[in-house]
């Protein structure tokens, strides 16, 4: 009997990626493993993105967009255009090491239920140049009771704690394999990022939705990539406005989506806290994001209908979920030679059944992270 091959999908959504998309292009064609299915999509660059794509026209399928419509759904277009077993969603600005992809695809098939792999992300240098010193950019995404999203690591020296495989509640998108079946099961009116977040969050949105769904993510350290870290929580005043209004904007649609009632209650405080800062902020400080309360109002229904199909999917108790929302990194640890199903350990034992790991607390910086 002959056993059909697992078929991957790269998909890199590239806007004024000059800079490192060379680099990610040849980290990805010199991969192991089994061919790939590589689609770029560019968001109406005017850089020298596109004439560096071209180089690659025999290796790498093109779509060119004629005006950006942001990262979510120029990601749906890559994906849509694919039929593989796994997808690897990748940013322009990610180095791979070699056997990245192989190593996530082999971990993702030890359990039907894990639906996300992710490995281990280092902070890269200028150009993507590879720094001397090991230190973390992701090793998976958590969630605070106050519904903040942190990268699991970032900013620390790479060390023990994040040399085992666990899992965690999900990936940056930056780098992650999805599995097909996961795709299709948690995409909402056939979007599998949420188009409507344009940029930010939208990794957050779908690891929330995912957990929501019963898929597992699972993060394996010997997977190793490299990325440009450009957006840190305490840098607001440096970025883009655009960027500032869609974190405010994506922050509450996240949240309308996906939020349980149970899971909402035992947070009501800190979260309202939070919420009253984060207005706070807007009025005195960061007005130019305002208009993001305006916008959410404005989507409130669509939002609505979608939420009503995620809470109808929904597969997991509220205990299980509870557990995940804490100020320090949350992990299940897990041995791969007997992989469990997460949820059920979950179920069986209580919201202790998802372990910290030694590590600092989370940045609280001075300037919120909306």
């Amino acid at each position: 009997m002959t056993v059909k091959a697992e078929t991957v999908a790269v998909t890199i959504v590239t806007h004024n990626s000059e800079l490192y998309v060379r680099r990610c292009l040849e980290s990805v064609l010199s991969q192991d493993g089994p061919s790939l299915d590589i689609v770029v999509v560019d968001n109406a660059s005017h850089d020298a993105t596109c004439s560096i794509m071209e180089r690659y026209q025999k290796q790498v399928r093109l779509i060119y967009n004629q005006e950006n419509v942001g990262f979510p759904a120029a990601q749906n277009q890559a994906i849509q255009a694919t039929s593989s077993d796994w997808v690897l969603v990748l940013n322009p600005d990610v180095l791979l090491t070699q056997g990245f992809i192989t190593s996530l695809v082999k971990k993702g098939n030890l359990n039907a239920s894990i639906g996300t792999v992710c490995g281990k992300l280092l902070r890269a240098g200028p150009g993507l140049s590879i720094p001397i010193e090991r230190r973390l950019d992701s090793a998976g995404i958590y969630f605070t009771p106050t519904f903040r999203h942190f990268d699991r690591g970032m900013h620390e020296l790479d060390g023990e704690e994040f040399n085992e495989p666990a899992f965690v509640f999900g990936s940056t998108a930056a780098a992650a394999l999805y599995r097909r079946q996961m795709i299709q099961d948690v995409s909402i009116e056939g979007e599998f990022f949420d188009e409507e977040f344009f940029l930010y969050r939208e990794d957050a949105d779908l690891s929330w939705r995912a957990q929501l769904m019963g898929w597992k993510c699972l993060y394996f350290p010997e997977a190793v990539g490299y990325h440009v870290r450009r957006v840190f929580p305490d840098s607001r005043r440096e970025l883009p406005a655009l960027i500032n209004l869609h974190s405010v904007k994506n922050r509450f649609l996240m949240r309308l989506k996906n939020v349980t009632g149970p899971l909402y209650m035992r947070n009501f405080l800190t979260v309202t806290a939070r919420d009253l800062a984060i207005l706070g902020y807007c009025l005195s400080i960061e007005q130019t994001s305002l208009k993001a309360f305006i916008s959410v109002v404005k989507s409130m229904r669509r939002t609505w209908s979608k939420r009503r199909i995620i809470q109808q999917k929904r597969k997991v108790s509220d205990a299980y979920l509870r557990s995940w929302f804490r100020f320090s990194p949350a992990v299940i640890p897990v041995d791969l030679n007997s992989l469990p199903d997460p949820h059920a350990a979950a179920v069986a034992r209580g919201t202790s059944s998802v372990l910290q790991v030694p590590a600092r607390r989370a940045n609280q910086s001075r300037l919120p992270q909306l």
